[in-house]
């Protein structure tokens, strides 16, 4: 058996170290090497052979695609039993003027909601049967005031309730302390809330519509929910003009003891550039600078890491569980784990396409529709389809990533959305293993 090196190693330094790492998400190998070991190693690779064939970073290449193929088939065949996320859009409507929206210019529905809402439950009766799966109320914001849109919300509820399906809510927050006995008659999977720093800088990203502050009511309606021990996922928006409002919220959040609450986790979005929303762009992080600031700012604020625990493409799944994460040979959920529809009775691909004229496959409401040939190139899409993505060495990792903004980077459709994983791998190894060299 002749072997050679996999083509599946990634590897690369430690940011702020003279460490390397090595690794083989395939072959489930990951290692640490020195400066002397990295530079033995490359100058003279056939003397660390056998321990190299040892862990699977020398393989024969047809036991390599024999492999490959078992664990795309284990991939496979968990995504047909993991749980469905249904995403449900009563209104683009959104009494914010956040100056990142990308929905500012969506239609409203205007079909009348019990008709809706009735054929949306008929449709993923029998269209996802026998699937596990939830709901989750999205938008624009899907808690607005009102008569009408709360009669509407209350129809979803109650339907989700009559099946037993658990309900998840992303929101921003400002109505969340008037809805959530109404949310809470369902079983709640999780509530997001966006806070974009402390009161000033978030009021100044996420203002009222007309002006006014948010912040004070959505900290009381994030109180509230942890009060009645419900799921509550905090997201904070971030780029170059509120990183530092990263280490402030994560000290407000020690100091209200909502880290230290069992059902309280944290979301970090990178603020980007998604259906041209963005008109300029120069405070915008790429994914390597987020990845490198958020680990600066670790190091500085200690409550940062009791906040938040970046996963930097698995280097903390390492840290905590001692393996690698499985294989990812299909990043983007859409039409496979993600499903979306909204009040005018259209479906969607995910949430990224939402709203998004053109993006339909087809209708639930009035009549039931879709465009099949459509619906199979989305569940089609992978790193086995995606051409740029078969010969790259981290397409384990990075699974290709979100078809959307493959389109943004590269204006085209079926376009990998592509991610320096080497390199934010290395930054993660090092806040997470640094201390342990």
């Amino acid at each position: 058996m002749r072997t050679r090196p996999s083509k599946y190693n990634i590897s690369g330094k430690l940011w702020g170290t003279d460490h390397h790492f090595l690794m083989n998400v395939l072959s489930g190998s990951a290692d640490i090497l020195t400066r002397e070991e990295h530079e033995a190693l490359e100058s003279d690779p056939e003397a660390a052979r056998d321990l190299m064939e040892e862990k699977g970073y020398w393989v024969d290449p047809e036991a390599e695609k024999k492999t490959f193929r078992a664990q795309y088939l284990e991939f496979s065949a968990a995504r047909e039993r993991e749980e469905l996320q249904i995403f449900y859009t009563p209104t683009y409507a959104c009494n914010f003027a956040c100056g990142y929206c990308f929905q500012s210019d969506y239609a409203h529905p205007s079909e009348r909601h019990d008709a809706v809402v009735t054929a949306f439950f008929d449709y993923i009766d029998k269209a996802f049967q026998g699937r596990r799966k939830y709901i989750t109320l999205f938008g624009g914001e899907p808690l607005m005031p009102g008569e009408a849109h709360r009669a509407h919300i209350a129809a979803v509820v109650d339907g989700c309730r009559e099946r037993g399906l658990e309900l998840a809510v992303v929101t921003n927050g400002y109505h969340l302390l008037d809805a959530i006995d109404l949310l809470a008659r369902a079983r709640i999977k999780e509530i997001q809330v966006t806070l974009d720093g402390l009161a000033e800088a978030h009021d100044s990203r996420r203002p009222l519509k007309g002006g006014g502050s948010s912040f004070d009511t959505i900290v009381m309606g994030v109180d509230a929910v942890l009060a009645r021990d419900l799921p509550l996922n905090l997201r904070m928006v971030v780029d170059r003009e509120n990183i530092d409002e990263l280490g402030k919220l994560a000290h407000f959040a020690v100091e209200r003891g909502w880290t230290s609450h069992p059902r309280f986790k944290t979301q970090l979005g990178r603020n980007y550039n998604l259906h041209n929303c963005q008109a300029s762009q120069g405070h915008l992080y790429d994914r390597l600078e987020l990845a490198k600031a958020i680990a600066e700012l670790a190091k500085r604020v200690p409550e940062v890491a009791k906040f938040h625990r970046a996963s930097f493409h698995g280097a903390r799944y390492l840290f905590d569980n001692g393996e690698l994460p499985d294989p990812t040979f299909d990043a983007c959920p859409a039409c496979k784990s993600e499903w979306a529809f909204d009040a005018s009775g259209r479906i969607f691909p995910c949430t990224a396409t939402v709203g998004v004229f053109g993006e339909e496959l087809g209708r639930f409401h009035p009549t039931v529709e879709l465009n099949e040939e459509r619906i199979a190139q989305w569940q089609d899409r992978s790193i086995l389809t995606l051409p740029q993505c078969k010969d790259c060495e981290v397409n384990l990792v990075c699974g290709g990533g979100c078809e959307a903004i493959g389109r943004q980077q590269h204006g085209a459709e079926w376009s990998p959305d592509c991610r320096p994983v080497a390199d934010i791998l290395g930054v993660g190894l090092a806040q997470y293993f640094v201390d342990d060299l």
